[in-house]
């Protein structure tokens, strides 16, 4: 018999140290949506400034960390992107991302799933 492909979780994150609710809750969802499904978390406009290696790191009451959830996603393997003309904006160049976070391309948005999959923004 074969096996389903497992379906999706697409992550949009437009915010940043504006709103650490937002953030935190979207990095809180990946996570668990990452227990079971295939999940790309996208970062742009001020979101482009989060994943970077000397971002300060948001917190909110409640919430882990920016960089606990992101460390966390890093180490299950969640696949992280960022907008290259967005982070080119914030003065930023792509050596300034965290490890294993790469510059959005077209074909990863198509890529990461087999399944279904959900889109949500923040």
């Amino acid at each position: 018999m074969a096996t389903q492909p497992k379906d999706g979780v697409f992550i949009h994150i437009s915010r940043g140290s504006e709103d650490p609710h937002r953030v935190l809750m979207a990095l809180t969802l990946a996570e668990k949506m990452a227990e079971d499904k295939d999940v790309f978390v996208f970062f742009d406009i001020k979101g482009a400034e989060v994943p970077l290696k000397n971002a300060p790191s948001l917190e909110f009451k409640d919430f882990y960390s920016s960089s606990v959830l992101l460390s966390r996603l890093i180490e299950k393997g969640v696949q992280i992107s960022v907008c290259p003309m967005c982070l080119t904006a914030a003065n930023h160049q792509p050596d300034n991302l965290l490890d294993k976070v790469t510059l959005a391309e077209k074909e990863a948005f198509f890529d990461f799933t087999q399944g279904r999959f959900l889109s949500l923004s923040y």
